[in-house]
């Protein structure tokens, strides 16, 4: 039996991932559906898709499976077969991703409260009474109704670098908070179309449930999300209503849809939509940085953060274990972290120049 879980560093993992010599394919699935038996299933997937040399990020709950792969590509078949052994995930739709960078670098599968952290209770929705599914065309065709509302069921960092024409994007950090807010929004328009959409749809099927419980007469949502609306109007030469990047929750950050650049630098507040991770393990910010302020602060957010990353690597973890307030600053949301103009740095610089 191959081992349950990961026992090599990052570093070596990229390394082995570099020396690979076959292309992989990144895809992305999800279903709805009641699991038993939840830690055995984790524990077969993960050995069995090990031995396939499956990477990524997968969700089992007893409400279904939300996955986020990367697939040898002569593994494909393969890994289908296996896929559709288990009844509950028979004939499950595969979406392949826009643009296949690397993506994932080790295979996690966790067990999970729910596939979409949303954390409503059971009587807020029914997950078979969802929102009529569209397709690229009949999205684009019914946007254009005066009485249709284009809702963007992502996080606030997420549609800052990409959305739908006049889409309504609620101001949120978690999927927790997008519930509510999404219903206070709509709260004028029950008798309107609701036209909701999510990265790959999955968030817009308990979404739309939600909504519908909450008795709004017509709801909608894009099948399959941005990515299969990104592949459609390619294959259909159909003009896009999406503008920018799609924010993508792997090493990528990102799949290019258009050429729209929607967003600014943090930094500099130059027009840029890259995404990227602060390089200080003990800050670890998403935010956007254009390739001039990449060289400037190190890969980092800030000047400070810089600076701790060029002490010795015993120092960090130092200040990581006895000072959190010098190490990770106390500034718990990504707005009010780093903002365009860095409103708030002074303050962050003032807690980090002690250590």
């Amino acid at each position: 039996m191959a081992a349950l879980y990961n026992k090599k560093n990052k570093e070596q993992l990229i390394q082995k991932l570099n020396e690979e010599s076959f292309k992989r394919v990144t895809l992305s699935f999800y279903r709805y559906i009641n699991i038993n038996n939840l830690e055995d299933l984790r524990d077969n997937l993960y050995e069995k898709w090990s031995d396939m040399n499956v990477l990524g990020r997968v969700y089992i709950a007893e409400e279904g499976i939300n996955a986020q792969i990367s697939v040898p590509k002569h593994n494909i078949e393969k890994f289908k077969k296996h896929l559709n052994s288990y009844k509950q995930f028979k004939n499950v739709e595969l979406k392949l991703a826009v643009q296949d960078k690397t993506s994932f670098y080790k295979l996690v599968i966790k067990v999970k409260n729910e596939i979409v952290a949303y954390k409503i209770k059971k009587n807020e929705y029914d997950i078979n009474k969802t929102g009529i599914h569209l397709n690229a065309h009949d999205f684009n065709e019914l946007m254009d109704k005066k009485n249709s509302v284009i809702v963007d069921m992502r996080n606030h960092y997420e549609s800052e670098v990409g959305r739908f024409e006049k889409a309504i994007c609620p101001d949120v950090d978690t999927s927790e908070e997008l519930l509510p807010e999404t219903k206070k929004l709509l709260e004028k328009n029950k008798e309107d179309n609701i036209l909701l959409y999510c990265t790959g749809g999955i968030r817009c099927e308990k979404a739309s449930a939600y909504l519908i419980k909450n008795n709004f007469k017509n709801v909608y949502q894009l099948k399959g999300g941005i990515i299969q609306y990104a592949h459609q109007i390619k294959e259909q030469k159909i003009k896009s209503k999406f503008k920018g990047k799609n924010f993508v929750f792997d090493d990528r950050l990102g799949e290019r849809i258009t050429e729209d650049i929607l967003s600014n630098c943090h930094q500099c507040d130059t027009s840029c939509d890259n995404h990227t991770n602060c390089a200080n393990d003990a800050c670890h910010l998403l935010f956007i940085q254009c390739d001039n302020c990449k060289k400037v602060y190190d890969n980092c957010c800030s000047k400070e953060c810089a600076d701790i990353i060029k002490l010795p690597i015993e120092k960090q973890r130092d200040l990581r274990k006895n000072k959190p307030d010098v190490a990770a600053p106390l500034i718990h949301h990504y707005r009010d972290r780093l903002k365009p103009k860095l409103k708030d740095m002074n303050a962050k610089k003032n807690r980090i120049n002690n250590y």
